[in-house]
């Protein structure tokens, strides 16, 4: 198994690598692809020492797979190259989700609609991930309507240079390098990616469209507001969920208990519920504080929070690789089948 990760010294792409080490998915040729400036810098693999390769002498090699945490103006150049190549592109950024020739995976939800012919797959955003798991079970048994959701998003889904000027703020007082407008330290900024023409932010209308395709239900109504706050374990998010069938609570949580990816932490007599403080380099979807919305029928107010980094990116996309590879669809036996 011939695997690239491309972007492999970025934030998400240091993940990766810890992800693939800790999952010892099967990996015979390991290829570290960079920006051009990266190209020749060490980085490291599995214990060895690996130079960072150009995005050419990666096609040139034809991994089986190719992982993209690298943005998506690069995916849109390069990933259509590494494909007319045989490689299989697993994609994190927003380059490809709405496609409508591409397949917007979370294994735990949709892993069924891959094939051996999908040759870009893309990887949903770090809060539509974590949501759709927690929804998808709810969604089979009582049929959503609505969702209001209310996001609360770690520096880390920004970049490192989001963690730089936090840490500069906190140590320094003041920082030099500005991922946002305003100071993050102390504070919580309403703004993640950028305002659309309908006042919305990118990451709030993410939610709503990538949460529509995955969960392949385009009459689900739903609203978010997405807010940066100054945290690093993973995000947070409020959902308040409207069912079109009424539910019984204990049985709603015994489905969500017994549910793939999710840690129900739900006992507010002993004061455990899911937070970031917990989820951090965890891999699992942590959901709680579950309760009636008292204020209309058939409506529930649930709390959800995951590792924006692992399960919102690293990790998913490695379980995309790992049902591709069950699947026989990437790897030795899919090249000699074909």
């Amino acid at each position: 198994m011939k695997v690239a990760v491309v972007g492999v010294t970025g934030l998400v792409g240091t993940v990766m690598r810890e992800v693939l080490e800790e999952r010892n998915f099967p990996i015979t040729e390991f290829l570290a692809v960079a920006s051009e400036r990266s190209v020749g810098k060490e980085i490291q693999f599995n214990g060895n020492t690996y130079h960072c390769m150009s995005m050419q002498d990666a096609i040139d090699a034809k991994p089986d797979v190719a992982i993209f945490s690298a943005g998506g103006s690069v995916s849109l150049e390069w990933a259509p190259k590494f494909a007319e190549v045989g490689t299989t592109v697993i994609d994190n950024s927003s380059a490809w989700r709405m496609d409508p020739d591409k397949k917007l995976i979370v294994p735990e939800v949709n892993a069924h609609a891959l094939t051996a012919s999908d040759k870009i797959i893309a990887n949903p955003n770090c809060s539509t991930i974590q949501m759709v798991v927690a929804l998808s079970p709810l969604h089979k048994k009582y049929n959503i309507q609505r969702l209001v959701i209310s996001t609360y998003q770690s520096i880390t889904g920004t970049g490192m240079k989001a963690v730089s000027q936090y840490n500069n703020e906190k140590t320094k007082g003041s920082s030099d390098t500005m991922a946002y407008h305003y100071q993050i330290l102390d504070n919580c900024i309403p703004h993640c990616d950028i305002f659309l023409d309908n006042d919305y932010t990118k990451e709030e209308m993410k939610l709503v469209h990538e949460t529509k395709k995955i969960l392949a239900d385009d009459s689900l109504r739903i609203t978010a507001t997405a807010v940066r706050v100054p945290v690093q374990g993973g995000h947070s998010e409020a959902v308040n969920v409207e069912f079109k069938n009424d539910f019984e609570i204990n049985e709603l949580k015994t489905l969500l208990a017994n549910s793939d990816g999710i840690i129900l932490q739900d006992d507010v007599a002993d004061n455990k519920y899911p937070m970031p403080l917990f989820s951090k380099d965890k891999d699992e979807v942590f959901v709680g504080r579950l309760r009636r919305d008292e204020s209309q029928p058939n409506t529930l107010n649930m709390w959800i929070v995951s590792d924006n980094l692992r399960k919102g990116a690293a990790t998913n996309a490695v379980q995309i690789a790992e049902h591709l590879l069950a699947k026989q669809f990437i790897g030795q036996l899919s090249r000699v089948d074909s």
